[in-house]
């Protein structure tokens, strides 16, 4: 695989709400900021794309419990919850995507309601690794959609962990990326086959 110009690296959902301490805590989520830095790292240097996704939500997002949704309120707009992690390498000139921004829409894909596929098509991107928090919803839906848009997916196993709602929910979100045409990639394998 080459890193180019070609290919896009997506960051999921890297906040703070989603890491210790958050409001919807990923169990080791934070663990998979140096992973992801490393992937950073490597696409900067290659001039290659990378894309930020956040969650951005009024602070009567449908899904918090007290509008009827699963979740309590996380990642709302403006507060330190839904900052980037602080150890999170995120360019001065990076692309950032907000998700799921209206109160009455519900999005867990980097792709829903937001203009992403029409910017990567606009720069010629053609394959994206996709990795973050949290691999059974967010991370799982921007794959499936990736795919979706006719882009060959990499799910960036050493570089995403799952919430585990209930016990083996990461290995079925795995399961079901491979099912729709995704495949795995870890950072060893990456730079075994990426030339410089």
């Amino acid at each position: 695989m080459k890193i180019d110009r070609n290919t896009g690296l997506l960051v999921v959902d890297i906040q703070n709400d989603f890491c210790a301490g958050g409001a919807l805590p990923v169990p080791e989520g934070d663990r998979v900021v140096p992973v992801l830095n490393r992937y950073i790292d490597l696409f900067v240097e290659r001039g290659a794309p990378v894309f930020f996704t956040r969650d951005w939500h009024p602070r009567d997002h449908i899904s918090f419990k007290e509008r009827g949704g699963p979740w309590p309120p996380h990642c709302v707009q403006g507060t330190e919850g839904a900052a980037f992690h602080k150890d999170l390498k995120v360019p001065s000139d990076a692309a950032v995507i907000s998700t799921a921004d209206r109160a009455d829409r519900e999005a867990y894909s980097g792709f829903s309601g937001t203009d992403l596929a029409a910017r990567l098509r606009n720069l010629g991107v053609k394959t994206v690794l996709v990795g973050g928090l949290a691999t059974d919803y967010c991370v799982k839906h921007t794959v499936l959609d990736a795919v979706k848009e006719g882009l060959e997916t990499y799910f960036l196993k050493d570089a995403s962990r799952g919430v585990e709602v209930s016990p083996g929910d990461t290995e079925k979100a795995v399961e079901e990326m491979k099912a729709a045409g995704a495949r795995e990639l870890e950072l060893k394998e990456l730079k075994e086959r990426s030339p410089k």
